[in-house]
């Protein structure tokens, strides 16, 4: 059965989720909860929403296999990804996955709502010139890249950017978005 303002949450951080999930009821919408792939497969199996928020990390895992399940399943449904963890890299990757759009943590359910009816590109957005970018960013990205491609593997990361795991732990704990 398909609900036209359903919507799945696959979010790992129960207290956030539910957060989100009062307040997307409260604009009509049924929700569901999900903390990862493995629920989401099952939640799957009963129902296809219209609507899906996934956060990027789940636990030691990505939510990009979530958001490819989710595409695949209905290639029209909106999906968001919703992460503390921004980089070029994994939007690009989200968005090639099937995601609608990719919004950095903090977000609202204001600004998810709007991200869900933004589907098409804007032409008029403007171009900045990157090389002004700090070290801190260009840092933050390439971790992001490395994270990626490691599975979110954190130690297997750190060996392949040459840090220590500890290292490596503490900046993600900072969660700073550049």
């Amino acid at each position: 059965m398909e609900y036209a303002r359903s919507l799945v949450i696959v979010e790992d951080d129960a207290t956030f989720a539910r957060a989100l999930q009062r307040s997307f009821e409260r604009r009509g919408y049924r929700v569901q909860l999900a903390a990862g792939p493995e629920d989401l497969d099952v939640l799957l199996d009963r129902d296809i929403p219209g609507f899906a928020v996934v956060d990027l990390k789940l636990k030691a895992a990505s939510g990009l296999p979530c958001v490819q399940m989710l595409h695949a399943r209905d290639p029209a449904m909106r999906i968001v990804v919703l992460t503390g963890f921004a980089s070029i890299t994994t939007a690009v990757e989200a968005i090639k996955l099937g995601a609608c759009h990719y919004l950095a943590k903090p977000s609202n359910t204001d600004d998810i709502e709007a991200a869900f009816e933004r589907v098409t590109g804007n032409p008029d957005v403007a171009v900045t010139n990157r090389s002004t970018a700090s070290i801190r960013t260009l840092e933050w990205e390439r971790i992001n890249e490395m994270l990626v491609e490691t599975g979110f593997n954190i130690s297997e990361t750190a060996r392949r950017l040459g840090m220590h795991r500890r290292t490596l732990a503490r900046k993600l704990e900072k969660r700073v978005i550049p």
